[in-house]
């Protein structure tokens, strides 16, 4: 959930509480203060009977009236107490409404009255009524205009912070797009852009220098790593060496060719992280997929390997020595983790170029296998080949991605 909508339902269930809570106190205190003058309009009837029987010393005659209801009963002297009550008021037979009533007495020597005056109190329900109505239609309204109000002014006001998570969708350590300048009249979103900025600078300097030293590294070892490969030639051309000779030297001149091809596919990966080989041509992908059949044709049958393949026509814009790589890379991880008398699987659409092999019955794990030197203890590969492989298909605009299915270890590149 986002944060305004979040903010929104928070503040508006607390609004609508709050609303109901005072509705509540404000239809008690108007239904009391109504109710307080009904009470007091009874009191000046009572007062009224009381002058006249003073004046009269008697009981004065009652009339029929369509809002008040006055009645005298003979009652046992202080048997009464006076109150105020809820009653019922009965307009004729047959219509009783709400009224209020007032109870009291009147002694007039030997004889004591019990004096009931009711009046309807409908006039003041529908008073209070309207009023509430009313209370209820400003309330509605207020919390109307206080979502939208909330959501016009907070999405101008969150405005820079969506600007800056905009920016940072879009940040890549090895890009060249910068963070640009943001004016905001809100301190925080200053400072958070500021950090940001901040932190963006110091990530890319870090980052550049680290491409710096692998890359600078790499060629460093392009001497040694030369100059090693040449002395260990002589070395195993050398007449009279022994068969413990000839196997130690043969074991370093195959350690030397695999810190070799790591140092050229680390020289590699820096070029395409950054970019520099940047030639792009339409290239058949149909028929490079054949040419990288035929190159690994020899090493299918030194390790009778059954390579099924389905190649239909299709043409990338894309640098062909990377396409080279990208399908060489996934036909050399198929071959390298398979089983003698295994089974590849090629198939090229418009849409995928699909390459499945059988090995190991388990999936790998699909957050390591494209990690930097991530293999497994049986590889005698850099580690660096699926990593090579994904950053060329982003460089692409393509996607590679890994599945297990059917007890066959597939690699999918969606165009």
């Amino acid at each position: 959930m986002k944060l305004l909508d979040k903010y929104n339902r928070v503040n508006l269930i607390a609004a609508i509480i709050i609303m109901l809570i005072t509705g509540g106190i404000y239809y008690l205190a108007i239904s009391s203060i109504l109710i307080n003058e009904k009470d007091k309009a009874l009191e000046v009837e009572e007062h009224e009977i009381f002058d006249y029987v003073k004046l009269n010393h008697r009981l004065p005659q009652v009339f029929e009236s369509p809002d008040q209801q006055i009645s005298f009963s003979k009652v046992p002297k202080s048997s009464i107490t006076r109150q105020f009550i809820n009653t019922t008021y009965y307009k004729n037979a047959n219509e009783p409404e709400s009224g209020r009533g007032l109870i009291s007495f009147i002694d007039m020597g030997q004889d004591y009255y019990r004096i009931l005056i009711v009046e309807s109190k409908v006039e003041t329900e529908y008073l209070i009524q309207i009023i509430f109505g009313i209370t209820i239609g400003v309330i509605l309204l207020l919390l109307l205009a206080l979502v939208i109000i909330n959501r016009l002014i907070l999405n101008r006001l969150w405005q820079p912070f969506y600007n800056i998570l905009g920016e940072l969708k879009l940040f890549h350590v090895s890009g060249t797009r910068n963070i640009p300048h943001l004016n905001s009249s809100v301190d925080e979103f200053n400072e958070l852009h500021k950090e940001v900025s901040a932190m963006a600078a110091r990530v890319k300097q870090e980052y550049q220098n680290l491409k710096s030293f692998t890359e600078n590294a790499s060629h460093e070892l392009l001497t040694p790593i030369a100059i090693i490969n040449s002395k260990l030639d002589t070395l195993i051309q050398t007449e009279n060496l022994n068969e413990s000779q000839s196997k130690l030297l043969t074991d370093l001149y195959g350690a030397v060719n695999r810190l070799n091809r790591l140092n050229q596919s680390m020289l590699l990966l820096v070029k395409v992280e950054n970019g520099l080989l940047k030639d792009k041509a339409l290239v058949n992908l149909k028929d490079l997929t054949e040419e990288m059949i035929i190159q690994f044709e020899e090493i299918f049958q030194n390790k009778n390997l059954t390579v099924h393949y389905e190649l239909d026509e299709k043409q990338v814009y894309a640098n062909r020595h990377l396409m080279e790589i990208l399908i060489s890379n996934l036909l050399s991880n198929a071959i390298r983790h398979n089983h003698s008398g295994g089974e590849i699987k090629i198939n090229l659409t418009g849409d995928s170029l699909t390459i499945q092999n059988t090995g190991d019955k388990v999936p790998l794990n699909n957050d390591e296998i494209f990690t930097r030197f991530h293999k497994s203890s049986s590889s005698e590969g850099s580690g660096l080949g699926l990593t090579i492989s994904k950053q060329i298909c982003e460089n692409f605009n393509f996607s590679l991605q890994y599945s297990f299915h059917k007890s066959y270890h597939q690699f999918s590149i969606s165009f």
